[in-house]
């Protein structure tokens, strides 16, 4: 069973967004790395770039296929985490400890879209 933690926002698109005051760190869920498996790459938006929520803001590829990454909230990169582009596999490893980009949140009611753990636990077991 897919690891889902208390605490964090989760959208349908499989991504998790936690959030530290102002800001998100935005990842993919555990469930998401275990149907991608082995994550070889991952493709993400520059710092200062804008994100939308339920808009594209780039990709992980695995062995087995390509995903979409959409992003569950809005605002501005202000980080990327760069341990992912010389160990994407650390997603694999953690999903939860290795998020993708952080974000100043510009609109913190659209955390008011996604889904808690328990709903999002309930998406997966379907």
């Amino acid at each position: 069973m897919a690891k889902v933690i208390e605490g964090l926002f989760y959208a349908e698109s499989h991504e998790y967004v936690k959030v530290e005051g102002d800001f998100g760190y935005v990842g993919i869920t555990d469930y998401a790395q275990e149907q991608l498996g082995n994550v070889v790459y991952v493709d993400a938006p520059e710092v200062d770039d804008e994100v939308s929520q339920g808009e594209e803001f780039g990709a992980v590829e695995s062995v087995k296929a390509a995903s979409d990454l959409m992003s569950p909230v809005s605002g501005t990169v202000v980080e990327v985490n760069e341990a992912l582009a010389d160990s994407p596999e650390l997603i694999n490893e953690d999903a939860y400890a290795n998020w993708i980009i952080k974000v100043q949140l510009s609109d913190k009611s659209e955390l008011d879209n996604l889904m808690d753990a328990a709903a999002y636990t309930n998406l997966c077991a379907e």
